[in-house]
């Protein structure tokens, strides 16, 4: 028998505030990156300290926290929530705080490396800078990660140039319907978006590793526009294929503006 143990723990962030503008002694304020992880809520828990390394009263305060890209566009912002109480008038959790990222807020995050900055707001709206490292930076780093729970599947577009078939219909293209991932129940799930595109658009699949001008194709699935969809049309098919195309009985240009698959 394998005993692995697993730890239930608070992940803690010490920082620092400038609240009377007084140097703080030279140490690193944040003591490590923050893991953050996809797929998932991540609660995160702040101490607010002053620079004697006391905590502070939060309670007249809002705690702001906002987290970038590498591209210094704003990706995540929160407000968070003071877990400071008092029980006759002695402070329980003093200067402490969490921030919750949602699972939605990294969903369409890759992994990656993200700069954050944690301030607090008076009743006035007048910000409260806390300190990050040595040389008074307001800028920490999570790392988010995909590896606990990578997600669901990328979806792919169905590309390729379009091209007038012997028996009158149209090719779109066509995509990998990525055998190797999948068993024998593989589920496939097609969106067809359109622009006043009337007719029928027909699914069809190969077990053929290479596509060519004689590869065999066998219909797999056939939907239907009559012109006045205002919204993507989507169909779920089973089966393990090597490739997948698609094909219109109308001229599709201008009429079918994206096809996506996901494998």
């Amino acid at each position: 028998m394998q005993l692995v143990p697993r730890y239930l723990v608070s992940n803690r962030t010490e920082v620092v505030a400038n609240e009377a503008g007084i140097i703080t002694e030279y140490r690193p304020v944040y003591q490590k990156n923050i893991q953050v992880y996809k797929g998932i809520d991540n609660v995160l828990e702040f101490k607010i300290l002053n620079a004697d390394q006391k905590p502070v009263d939060i309670s007249n305060y809002t705690i702001k926290f906002m987290a970038f890209d590498d591209q210094d566009r704003l990706v995540i912002e929160h407000t968070g929530v003071s877990l400071q109480t008092t029980d006759s008038s002695v402070f329980i959790n003093k200067g402490l705080a969490k921030v919750t990222i949602l699972q939605n807020d990294t969903l369409n995050l890759s992994q990656q490396y993200l700069k954050y900055t944690l301030h607090l707001e008076d009743g006035d709206s007048n910000a409260v800078i806390t300190y990050t490292d040595t040389h008074f930076g307001m800028n920490g780093v999570i790392f988010l990660s995909s590896e606990a729970f990578p997600g669901p599947a990328k979806t792919i577009e169905v590309t390729g140039a379009i091209s007038e078939i012997s028996d009158g219909t149209w090719s779109l293209g066509y995509a990998t319907a990525q055998p190797g991932i999948n068993g024998n129940e593989a589920l496939h799930t097609m969106a067809v978006y359109t622009n006043l595109f009337d007719g029928d658009i027909t699914i069809q699949a190969t077990l053929d590793n290479q596509v060519t001008n004689q590869t065999n194709w066998a219909d797999i699935a056939t939907v239907t526009f009559v012109g006045d969809e205002t919204e993507p049309k989507t169909v779920n098919f089973n089966g393990v294929y090597s490739n997948i195309r698609v094909v219109s009985t109308q001229d599709p240009t201008d009429k079918i503006t994206k096809i996506l698959l996901r494998n």
